[in-house]
Formats: C-alpha cells, structure tokens, sequence
C-alpha cells in the first residue's frame, strides 16, 4: 500500500542547482568559500606536492592542503594555469606556496623537481599524482602518437614521480605517502581505452609498491573518481555531456573539493593504516553505469535503430 505524503524521489540533474550540497563545477570563488569537514590544522608541518595542481581537483587539492597547514609544492606544464592557483591560494588564504613549471613525461625534470621540494621545504610528506591527459575517442581510431602521449604521461610519468619521491624518501630514511588519482575502470571505459589502460597500469604498479616499499614506510594509495565535473569537461560534447550525471544511481555529477577531502584524509595520520588501496568515488557508478564521453553510439543506444 503506498503512502501518499512521501514525497517522489528527487533526480538530480546537471542543470540543477542542490543548497544541500557543494557545487558541482567549482570556480575559483566555490573552492574559496567551501567548508571542509576537517580542522585547520590537520596537516601543519606537512609538506605535500600536487602535479596537475594548474586546474580542476589538483587546484583544489592545492587549495584546501594550504588551508589545513600543510607547505604546498605544485607543478604542472602551463606556467599560467600555475599561477592563477598560486594568486588563489595568497588571496583567499595569505599564504605563498612553491609552483614548479614541470613536464613530468621527462624523468630529468622530474628530479629536479623533488629536489627542488626538498631544498625549499627541507623534505616531502605526501605525493599526489594529479597530472594526467586524455581525449574522447573510439579506440580503433587512435593514432600512435595520440595513443603514446596518454601512455607516457599517465602511466610513465606518475612512475617517474613516484621512483623519484622514494629514492629521497629511502635516502633520508624518512616515511612517505603517495596518492594516485586515477579513474574508475572497473567496468572499462569505452571511448578512453587509452586511459584506461595508463591507469590499471598505476593500479597495479601502486598496489605492488605499497608492498615493496612498505619496508621504507612508504604507503601507496590511489583515488578512483568517477564523473567529476572540471574544466576538462570542455573537451567532452554536448551529447556526452547530457548523459554524465546518468552514470551514477544518485544523477548527479561529483566536484574537485570531493577529491580534494579524500586526498586530505588519506594525506592525515588517520590513515596511516591504508596501503595498497583503491578507493573509488563515483556515487555508485561501479554497480550502474557506462560513460560514453565521445556519446553513446547508436548500437547501445535504445533510442537509436534497432
């Protein structure tokens, strides 16, 4: 028998707007003014490096690390994108953090870069591998330079972080915490073959590291997001986009903040316990759906011919 005064289930939709939870895409004004669940100094005296910190979740990893304390290192290929996260972080927080132009497909520059971390800082606590590229597009028609370039900056250069961060931290004797933000693939992702394998390959070199390393106290972690709702999103079109919150049983899109607090946690001594995990944020895209980022072709589409 059904009860007339529930209320219908609310479907979140993209254009809607929810006072009841952060914004979806989030501006340099929405990670500013975003509440954090966590004290303000939960991460003071830490040293923390964000690749890929010029936009999107490393910006507000970037952003939300200073706020809890911690010294913030950033780095990324457009010195630009950069920037605009140092302004944000001196305005909104009065703090000045170290921003390092780095192309981390190049293990020379990669060593540069910890090293430069640890003459200004005087060490690293915690990595996170950020940075990473991709395009939407069926896999029998990538080009071997396009299929390369995702391979080497995916899959090699969170590697050549990752090695590089260890040997200091193996050297000084000192404990280490990487954080690997990779994608949900459980279930694939067609239109992102590419991608997709770059991040089982860190999935699994992560998981074998945190067993090979742990002798150093060095703990391996990655973040599995699902459709989380950045200035990437531009590359994606319009088609696809109308389908991402359907990907999820909640319909609704995640933002960078919810990244951002999980690499904070995994960043804090409370998890100093979890190694060798995946921890996946999706709103339960890994028991419902399928993303189509270059759209849904018309072969699994009902809509489409039969």
């Amino acid at each position: 028998m059904s009860n007339s005064n529930v209320p219908p289930p609310k479907i979140f939709k993209p254009e809607d707007g929810d006072p009841g939870r952060p914004k979806r895409g989030m501006d340099e004004d929405a990670i500013k003014t975003q509440p954090t669940i966590f004290r303000e100094d939960l991460l003071e005296g830490k040293t923390v490096l964000i690749s890929g910190a010029g936009s999107g979740m490393g910006k507000a990893t970037a952003y939300l690390a200073a706020k809890l304390g911690a010294n913030v290192a950033i780095c990324g290929r457009t010195m630009e994108k950069l920037d605009s996260t140092v302004e944000m972080i001196r305005d909104g927080l009065g703090k000045e953090i170290l921003s390092v132009q780095t192309n981390i497909r190049s293990p020379e520059e990669v060593e540069d870069l910890i090293g430069t971390v640890h003459d200004h800082f005087g060490g690293l606590d915690t990595l996170v591998n950020n940075a990473g590229g991709q395009f939407p597009q069926d896999a029998i028609d990538f080009s071997r330079k396009g299929w390369l370039a995702v391979i080497d900056t995916n899959l090699n250069g969170t590697w050549w972080m990752m090695q590089e961060a260890a040997k200091r931290w193996r050297a000084d004797g000192k404990p280490g915490n990487i954080v690997n933000i990779v994608a949900n693939i459980e279930r694939g992702m067609p239109q992102a073959a590419h991608t997709c394998a770059a991040r089982a390959g860190v999935i699994y070199l992560s998981k074998t590291l945190a067993t090979e390393w742990a002798q150093w106290d060095v703990r391996v972690n990655c973040i599995g997001p699902g459709v989380i709702e950045t200035e990437g999103f531009r590359m994606y079109p319009e088609e696809a986009l109308k389908r991402f919150h359907k990907a999820n049983p909640m319909k609704m899109r995640g933002n960078a903040w919810d990244v951002a607090e999980m690499i904070a946690y995994l960043a804090s001594p409370a998890a100093r316990f979890i190694n060798g995990d995946l921890i996946i944020i999706d709103g339960g895209q890994a028991q419902w759906g399928v993303i189509w980022p270059a759209g849904m072709p018309d072969y699994f589409n009902e809509s489409g011919a039969a």
